[in-house]
């Protein structure tokens, strides 16, 4: 616990320093961009002086000029100065940027680590297996329910082969049925040979069929 703890204050101390000094760094930048701009109206104003007495006042013109000069030295100095500074600053922000990236993804290692100290390969497996089981389990039940019931009641076969029976004595009658009738309506043919030949076929057929309906019936 004392460990977790002085490794977060100590980042927080650090966090803190860096953006202390970032924001010092800051402050002087802003403080040298004003002198700068003072340096640079100066030098305007040298300028100015020694344009008005070049002609008039050389030796106004050329005092001018000297300060002029030095106002440049110090403008390049505070130039240089300023690239410093802006070069601590990005180094800074870059080096914070860093650390907490670095901060968060320890954070995320270590809860990966623990999520891991739990979830070990035989758990994972035996998991795994339960889950299978179950999956089993459920569609044996879903197998079951959907079975209508009543499909396995058991069926009488006599009963079956009686109907079958019935159901062919009435197919043989209506047939009987259908041979016995002629139409009243229609004229007697002369039978030709051809007829007279088909006509005992049809006799024989029928006869056949009485007899299969005798032995049905007896």
């Amino acid at each position: 616990m004392s460990g977790w703890f002085s490794y977060f204050t100590g980042r927080k101390n650090v966090k803190e320093g860096a953006r202390d000094s970032i924001i010092n760094l800051r402050q002087s930048l802003l403080t040298l961009e004003k002198k700068e701009e003072y340096l640079n109206k100066q030098i305007e104003d040298d300028l100015k002086k020694a344009r008005a007495n070049a002609t008039t006042n050389k030796q106004a013109a050329t005092h001018a000029l000297r300060q002029k000069k030095l106002h440049e030295d110090q403008l390049d100095k505070l130039a240089g100065m300023r690239l410093t500074l802006e070069t601590q600053i990005n180094a800074l922000e870059s080096a914070n940027l860093n650390a907490e990236t670095m901060a968060a993804m320890k954070q995320g290692a270590d809860a990966l680590k623990s999520i891991h100290q739990t979830l070990k390969v035989d758990k994972v497996d035996e998991t795994m297996d339960s889950i299978r089981e179950q999956m089993d389990v459920a569609n044996e039940i879903s197998e079951a329910i959907s079975n209508p019931v009543g499909m396995g009641a058991t069926i009488d076969e006599d009963e079956l082969q009686a109907e079958l029976e019935a159901l062919e004595q009435e197919e043989l009658d209506d047939r009987l049925k259908g041979a016995n009738h002629v139409p009243s309506h229609m004229p007697a043919l002369p039978a030709s040979p051809i007829r007279q030949h088909a006509t005992a076929d049809e006799d024989d057929e029928e006869a056949q069929l009485r007899k299969l309906q005798a032995e049905l019936a007896g």
